[in-house]
Protein backbone atom coordinates (compact mmCIF):
# COMPACT_ATOMS: atom_id res chain seq x y z
CA UNK A 1 0.00 0.00 0.00
CA UNK A 2 1.16 3.36 -1.33
CA UNK A 3 1.49 6.37 1.39
CA UNK A 4 -0.80 8.87 1.15
CA UNK A 5 0.58 12.09 1.55
CA UNK A 6 -1.64 15.65 2.21
CA UNK A 7 0.75 17.54 -0.82
CA UNK A 8 -0.28 14.61 -2.89
CA UNK A 9 -4.31 14.67 -2.21
CA UNK A 10 -3.99 18.57 -2.62
CA UNK A 11 -1.96 18.12 -6.18
CA UNK A 12 -4.20 15.23 -7.60
CA UNK A 13 -7.36 16.84 -6.74
CA UNK A 14 -7.31 19.84 -6.95
CA UNK A 15 -9.06 20.52 -9.85
CA UNK A 16 -11.84 17.99 -9.13
CA UNK A 17 -12.61 18.75 -5.37
CA UNK A 18 -12.37 22.44 -6.16
CA UNK A 19 -9.46 23.28 -3.78
CA UNK A 20 -7.75 26.54 -2.87
CA UNK A 21 -4.76 26.70 -0.43
CA UNK A 22 -4.98 29.48 1.92
CA UNK A 23 -1.86 29.09 3.94
CA UNK A 24 1.50 27.66 2.93
CA UNK A 25 2.03 23.69 2.02
CA UNK A 26 4.59 22.44 4.69
CA UNK A 27 7.56 20.97 2.06
CA UNK A 28 7.84 17.83 4.86
CA UNK A 29 5.54 15.24 3.53
CA UNK A 30 2.61 15.38 5.82
CA UNK A 31 1.08 11.18 5.81
CA UNK A 32 -2.37 10.71 6.33
CA UNK A 33 -2.80 7.86 8.64
CA UNK A 34 -6.39 6.99 8.38
CA UNK A 35 -8.76 7.51 5.85
CA UNK A 36 -11.44 8.43 8.44
CA UNK A 37 -12.90 12.05 7.85
CA UNK A 38 -13.72 13.92 10.97
CA UNK A 39 -16.56 16.62 11.46
CA UNK A 40 -15.00 18.43 14.81
CA UNK A 41 -17.91 20.26 15.92
CA UNK A 42 -18.31 19.00 19.52
CA UNK A 43 -14.04 19.28 19.78
CA UNK A 44 -14.62 23.45 18.59
CA UNK A 45 -16.52 23.58 22.00
CA UNK A 46 -14.34 21.95 23.82
CA UNK A 47 -15.37 18.31 24.07
CA UNK A 48 -12.93 15.67 22.29
CA UNK A 49 -12.52 12.84 24.61
CA UNK A 50 -13.99 10.51 22.15
CA UNK A 51 -12.68 12.18 19.23
CA UNK A 52 -9.64 9.91 17.27
CA UNK A 53 -6.32 11.53 16.65
CA UNK A 54 -4.71 12.04 13.45
CA UNK A 55 -8.52 12.27 10.84
CA UNK A 56 -8.72 14.36 8.47
CA UNK A 57 -10.82 17.61 9.90
CA UNK A 58 -13.81 18.99 7.75
CA UNK A 59 -15.39 22.48 8.86
CA UNK A 60 -19.05 22.40 7.08
CA UNK A 61 -21.53 25.25 7.66
CA UNK A 62 -22.21 24.25 10.89
CA UNK A 63 -18.80 24.99 12.27
CA UNK A 64 -18.29 27.71 10.54
CA UNK A 65 -21.36 29.61 11.84
CA UNK A 66 -20.16 28.18 15.16
CA UNK A 67 -16.57 30.21 14.97
CA UNK A 68 -17.97 33.50 13.49
CA UNK A 69 -20.00 33.57 16.98
CA UNK A 70 -16.86 33.71 19.13
CA UNK A 71 -14.84 36.57 19.46
CA UNK A 72 -10.74 36.60 18.06
CA UNK A 73 -9.11 35.10 20.68
CA UNK A 74 -12.44 32.31 21.27
CA UNK A 75 -11.78 31.58 17.63
CA UNK A 76 -8.06 31.10 18.11
CA UNK A 77 -8.45 28.53 21.27
CA UNK A 78 -11.47 26.47 19.20
CA UNK A 79 -9.05 26.06 16.52
CA UNK A 80 -6.25 24.50 18.71
CA UNK A 81 -8.62 22.27 20.51
CA UNK A 82 -8.61 20.71 16.73
CA UNK A 83 -5.09 21.07 16.28
CA UNK A 84 -4.28 19.16 19.84
CA UNK A 85 -6.18 15.98 17.78
CA UNK A 86 -2.97 16.43 15.22
CA UNK A 87 -5.17 16.16 11.75
CA UNK A 88 -3.39 16.46 8.84
CA UNK A 89 -5.26 18.56 7.33
CA UNK A 90 -8.00 20.78 7.98
CA UNK A 91 -10.49 21.10 4.80
CA UNK A 92 -12.73 24.63 4.67
CA UNK A 93 -15.89 23.30 2.54
CA UNK A 94 -18.71 25.43 0.72
CA UNK A 95 -15.78 28.01 -0.36
CA UNK A 96 -16.68 29.80 3.27
CA UNK A 97 -14.94 33.11 4.50
CA UNK A 98 -12.55 31.76 6.96
CA UNK A 99 -11.65 34.10 10.13
CA UNK A 100 -8.47 35.97 10.48
CA UNK A 101 -7.47 33.82 13.88
CA UNK A 102 -7.80 30.87 12.46
CA UNK A 103 -5.23 31.68 9.32
CA UNK A 104 -2.77 33.55 11.43
CA UNK A 105 -2.88 30.27 13.85
CA UNK A 106 -2.12 28.24 11.28
CA UNK A 107 0.34 29.96 9.38
CA UNK A 108 2.05 30.20 12.89
CA UNK A 109 1.86 26.07 13.17
CA UNK A 110 2.78 25.64 9.47
CA UNK A 111 -0.24 23.94 9.06
CA UNK A 112 -2.07 23.06 5.78
CA UNK A 113 -5.47 25.06 5.76
CA UNK A 114 -7.47 24.53 2.36
CA UNK A 115 -10.78 25.49 1.23
CA UNK A 116 -13.02 23.49 -1.21
CA UNK A 117 -16.11 25.31 -3.09
CA UNK A 118 -17.67 21.96 -2.67
CA UNK A 119 -21.09 21.49 0.12
CA UNK A 120 -19.39 19.64 3.05
CA UNK A 121 -21.57 16.74 2.32
CA UNK A 122 -20.14 16.55 -1.43
CA UNK A 123 -16.73 17.07 -0.70
CA UNK A 124 -16.48 14.33 2.20
CA UNK A 125 -18.33 11.93 0.11
CA UNK A 126 -15.65 12.29 -3.08
CA UNK A 127 -12.76 12.73 -0.63
CA UNK A 128 -13.77 9.46 0.79
CA UNK A 129 -13.85 7.96 -2.04
CA UNK A 130 -10.45 8.88 -3.38
CA UNK A 131 -9.20 8.04 0.23
CA UNK A 132 -10.24 4.42 0.27
CA UNK A 133 -8.55 3.74 -3.04
CA UNK A 134 -5.16 5.68 -1.91
CA UNK A 135 -5.65 2.91 1.76
CA UNK A 136 -6.58 -0.20 -0.86
CA UNK A 137 -4.30 -2.82 -0.42
CA UNK A 138 -2.49 -3.53 -4.18
CA UNK A 139 -0.13 -5.69 -5.69
CA UNK A 140 1.25 -6.20 -9.62
CA UNK A 141 0.89 -9.54 -11.14
CA UNK A 142 2.52 -10.85 -14.34
CA UNK A 143 -0.76 -12.19 -16.75
CA UNK A 144 -3.71 -10.59 -19.08
CA UNK A 145 -7.09 -9.56 -18.03
CA UNK A 146 -9.90 -9.38 -20.54
CA UNK A 147 -13.47 -8.81 -19.90
CA UNK A 148 -15.39 -11.71 -21.32
CA UNK A 149 -19.13 -11.51 -21.29
CA UNK A 150 -18.86 -9.05 -18.40
CA UNK A 151 -16.73 -11.43 -16.37
CA UNK A 152 -12.99 -10.66 -15.45
CA UNK A 153 -10.81 -13.54 -16.72
CA UNK A 154 -7.21 -13.38 -15.60
CA UNK A 155 -4.70 -14.98 -17.59
CA UNK A 156 -1.52 -16.65 -15.96
CA UNK A 157 1.08 -18.43 -17.27
CA UNK A 158 4.69 -18.72 -17.91
CA UNK A 159 6.49 -15.92 -19.89
CA UNK A 160 5.94 -16.58 -24.04
CA UNK A 161 2.71 -19.52 -23.13
CA UNK A 162 0.28 -17.68 -25.52
CA UNK A 163 -1.65 -15.29 -22.86
CA UNK A 164 -1.98 -12.07 -25.65
CA UNK A 165 -2.48 -13.95 -28.42
CA UNK A 166 -5.70 -15.53 -26.44
CA UNK A 167 -6.34 -12.13 -25.73
CA UNK A 168 -5.98 -11.05 -28.90
CA UNK A 169 -8.37 -13.61 -30.07
CA UNK A 170 -11.19 -13.02 -27.60
CA UNK A 171 -10.74 -9.20 -28.61
CA UNK A 172 -11.20 -9.92 -32.39
CA UNK A 173 -14.62 -12.11 -31.35
CA UNK A 174 -16.02 -8.73 -28.86
CA UNK A 175 -14.32 -8.89 -25.96
CA UNK A 176 -12.60 -6.19 -24.47
CA UNK A 177 -8.98 -6.20 -23.15
CA UNK A 178 -8.02 -4.55 -19.56
CA UNK A 179 -4.06 -4.72 -19.08
CA UNK A 180 -1.54 -6.80 -20.62
CA UNK A 181 2.03 -8.22 -19.42
CA UNK A 182 1.44 -6.58 -15.82
CA UNK A 183 -1.86 -5.91 -13.92
CA UNK A 184 -2.23 -3.50 -11.57
CA UNK A 185 -4.50 -5.25 -8.85
CA UNK A 186 -6.26 -3.51 -5.77
CA UNK A 187 -8.55 -4.64 -3.25
CA UNK A 188 -11.53 -2.21 -2.80
CA UNK A 189 -13.32 -4.08 0.02
CA UNK A 190 -13.37 -7.74 1.83
CA UNK A 191 -13.58 -9.51 -1.20
CA UNK A 192 -13.64 -7.87 -4.36
CA UNK A 193 -10.27 -7.19 -6.78
CA UNK A 194 -10.57 -4.68 -9.32
CA UNK A 195 -7.45 -5.18 -12.00
CA UNK A 196 -6.77 -2.42 -14.38
CA UNK A 197 -3.58 -1.67 -16.69
CA UNK A 198 0.07 -0.05 -16.22
CA UNK A 199 -0.36 3.78 -17.00
CA UNK A 200 2.97 3.25 -19.20
CA UNK A 201 1.38 0.44 -21.04
CA UNK A 202 -2.46 1.20 -21.59
CA UNK A 203 -4.39 -1.03 -23.77
CA UNK A 204 -0.79 -2.31 -25.68
CA UNK A 205 -0.62 -5.87 -26.15
CA UNK A 206 3.07 -7.35 -27.32
CA UNK A 207 2.99 -10.50 -29.75
CA UNK A 208 5.54 -12.75 -30.50
CA UNK A 209 6.14 -12.24 -34.30
CA UNK A 210 4.46 -9.21 -35.00
CA UNK A 211 5.87 -6.48 -31.88
CA UNK A 212 3.61 -4.32 -30.05
CA UNK A 213 0.31 -3.19 -31.02
CA UNK A 214 -2.20 -0.37 -29.99
CA UNK A 215 -5.74 -2.22 -29.34
CA UNK A 216 -7.42 0.53 -29.07
CA UNK A 217 -6.52 2.44 -32.47
CA UNK A 218 -6.54 -1.08 -34.61
CA UNK A 219 -10.29 -2.14 -32.88
CA UNK A 220 -11.57 0.70 -31.02
CA UNK A 221 -12.78 2.17 -28.01
CA UNK A 222 -15.33 -0.78 -27.55
CA UNK A 223 -12.32 -3.08 -27.52
CA UNK A 224 -10.94 -1.82 -24.31
CA UNK A 225 -11.98 -1.02 -20.78
CA UNK A 226 -9.97 0.96 -17.98
CA UNK A 227 -10.43 -1.64 -15.31
CA UNK A 228 -12.79 -4.51 -14.50
CA UNK A 229 -13.11 -6.92 -11.54
CA UNK A 230 -11.25 -10.20 -11.46
CA UNK A 231 -13.06 -13.54 -11.00
CA UNK A 232 -11.97 -16.36 -12.33
CA UNK A 233 -7.91 -17.22 -13.06
CA UNK A 234 -7.33 -19.12 -16.18
CA UNK A 235 -4.32 -20.82 -15.78
CA UNK A 236 -2.21 -22.03 -19.09
CA UNK A 237 -0.26 -24.36 -18.94
CA UNK A 238 1.61 -27.23 -21.52
CA UNK A 239 -0.10 -30.27 -21.73
CA UNK A 240 1.33 -32.99 -20.00
CA UNK A 241 0.22 -36.45 -20.04
CA UNK A 242 1.48 -37.60 -16.81
CA UNK A 243 -0.72 -34.95 -14.78
CA UNK A 244 -4.18 -35.70 -14.39
CA UNK A 245 -6.36 -32.94 -15.27
CA UNK A 246 -9.86 -32.10 -13.64
CA UNK A 247 -12.60 -33.34 -15.98
CA UNK A 248 -15.84 -32.86 -13.89
CA UNK A 249 -15.63 -29.47 -12.72
CA UNK A 250 -16.32 -30.72 -9.40
CA UNK A 251 -12.93 -30.10 -7.01
CA UNK A 252 -13.44 -26.26 -7.08
CA UNK A 253 -9.40 -24.55 -7.41
CA UNK A 254 -9.10 -21.12 -5.99
CA UNK A 255 -5.99 -18.76 -6.00
CA UNK A 256 -5.31 -16.16 -3.37
CA UNK A 257 -4.85 -12.75 -4.27
CA UNK A 258 -4.50 -9.91 -1.84
CA UNK A 259 -6.07 -12.21 0.91
CA UNK A 260 -8.85 -12.92 -1.45
CA UNK A 261 -10.04 -16.43 -2.91
CA UNK A 262 -10.28 -16.58 -6.67
CA UNK A 263 -11.13 -19.55 -8.84
CA UNK A 264 -8.97 -20.73 -10.49
CA UNK A 265 -9.36 -23.05 -14.34
CA UNK A 266 -6.06 -24.87 -15.24
CA UNK A 267 -6.42 -24.89 -18.76
CA UNK A 268 -3.77 -27.19 -21.24
CA UNK A 269 -2.78 -26.30 -24.30
CA UNK A 270 -1.48 -28.58 -27.45
CA UNK A 271 -1.69 -27.81 -31.15
CA UNK A 272 -5.42 -27.05 -32.43
CA UNK A 273 -7.38 -27.04 -29.38
CA UNK A 274 -10.13 -24.07 -29.20
CA UNK A 275 -9.04 -21.96 -26.36
CA UNK A 276 -10.94 -18.87 -26.81
CA UNK A 277 -14.30 -20.83 -27.38
CA UNK A 278 -13.15 -23.00 -24.00
CA UNK A 279 -12.43 -19.29 -22.26
CA UNK A 280 -15.64 -17.96 -23.36
CA UNK A 281 -17.59 -21.39 -21.23
CA UNK A 282 -15.49 -20.88 -18.53
CA UNK A 283 -17.00 -17.15 -18.02
CA UNK A 284 -20.56 -18.13 -18.97
CA UNK A 285 -19.94 -21.12 -16.80
CA UNK A 286 -18.75 -19.20 -13.91
CA UNK A 287 -22.04 -16.62 -14.23
CA UNK A 288 -24.43 -19.72 -14.47
CA UNK A 289 -22.84 -20.21 -11.02
CA UNK A 290 -23.19 -17.19 -9.71
CA UNK A 291 -26.86 -17.57 -10.56
CA UNK A 292 -27.20 -20.91 -8.45
CA UNK A 293 -26.60 -23.24 -11.23
CA UNK A 294 -23.46 -25.60 -11.20
CA UNK A 295 -23.73 -28.30 -14.24
CA UNK A 296 -21.17 -30.35 -12.83
CA UNK A 297 -22.83 -30.68 -9.46
CA UNK A 298 -26.54 -31.09 -11.31
CA UNK A 299 -24.84 -33.75 -13.40
CA UNK A 300 -23.67 -36.18 -10.42
CA UNK A 301 -26.87 -35.71 -8.97
CA UNK A 302 -28.88 -37.24 -11.45
CA UNK A 303 -26.11 -40.08 -12.18
CA UNK A 304 -26.78 -40.38 -7.96
CA UNK A 305 -30.34 -40.68 -8.39
CA UNK A 306 -30.20 -42.78 -11.25
CA UNK A 307 -28.18 -45.53 -9.19
CA UNK A 308 -30.70 -45.10 -6.47
CA UNK A 309 -33.16 -45.70 -8.68
CA UNK A 310 -31.49 -48.51 -10.15
CA UNK A 311 -31.82 -49.82 -6.65
CA UNK A 312 -34.73 -49.57 -6.02
CA UNK A 313 -36.00 -51.39 -9.01
CA UNK A 314 -33.89 -54.87 -8.36
CA UNK A 315 -34.74 -54.74 -4.93
CA UNK A 316 -38.66 -54.39 -5.89
CA UNK A 317 -37.95 -57.43 -8.80
CA UNK A 318 -35.94 -59.53 -6.27
CA UNK A 319 -38.53 -59.22 -3.68
CA UNK A 320 -41.30 -60.00 -6.08
CA UNK A 321 -42.41 -63.34 -5.88
CA UNK A 322 -44.96 -63.25 -9.25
Amino acid sequence: MARVLVQGLYEEFREQLLLELLTEMPEEPIIVQARDIHRPGMALMGFSEDFQPHRIQVFGESEMAYLAGLSPSEQSAALQRVLDLDPPVIFIAMDQRVPAPLIELAREKKFPLVRSALPAVDFISELTHRLERGFSPTTDLHGTLVDVYGVGLLFTGRSGIGKSECALDMIERGHRLVADDIVEIRRTSEDVLIGRYREVLRHHLEIRGVGVIDVQSIFGIRSIRMQKRIEVEVQLQEWDDSVDYDRTGLGSKYTEVLGVNIPKVIVPLFPGKNITVICEVIALNFMLKVYGYDAAHVLNERILETMRSSHRLRDYLDQDPE
